[in-house]
């Protein structure tokens, strides 16, 4: 029996009080219901999603080293690790399957401090702006970057 594709979501700090934090700027969702999104997406296209957040640099980079072992790819939301730690984006550089990048928000458009990202450099894409929505985007480009399947069957 083929082992199924699974790929991981890891989200960093605060983004468990997804739709109680500024939902001018993050929405109204929570973080179950973006797990959730992102569940249903791997349940129609047959692959396993397994979600995690932390709001902890060590566990995130726990996390990040563990999906190197049965995940095909990782969609990362670093959250304000993003633009202050080394440490994960050596464990991104490390783990050697793609990871793409994301954020509810137009990180470029925020604080100069946001606009910086120490990940951007060692992911294999990235997606920003386009709220819960960028989780879909980022799942379907590691599908294509990882099966060579087009995106938008």
């Amino acid at each position: 029996m083929e082992k199924r594709l699974m790929f991981s979501v890891i989200n960093g700090p605060n983004l468990n009080l997804l739709g109680e934090r500024e939902p001018q700027l993050y929405g109204a969702s929570s973080l179950q219901d973006l797990e959730n999104l992102c569940r249903d997406w791997g349940r129609k296209k047959g692959i396993d999603i397994r979600c995690a957040q932390t709001n902890h640099e060590g566990e995130m980079i726990d996390l990040l080293q563990a999906a190197r072992l049965d995940s095909r790819g990782v969609v990362l939301n670093a959250a304000g690790y993003t633009h202050t730690s080394v440490a994960i984006r050596d464990a991104v550089s490390a783990i050697r399957i793609p990871v793409i990048e994301v954020h509810l928000t137009n990180t470029a458009a925020r604080e100069p401090f946001r606009r910086r990202s120490l990940l951007t450099p060692v992911a294999a894409g990235l997606v920003m702006g386009f709220g819960k929505a960028g989780y879909l985007l980022a799942l379907e480009g590691l599908l294509a970057l990882t099966t060579g399947e087009e995106t938008g069957k």
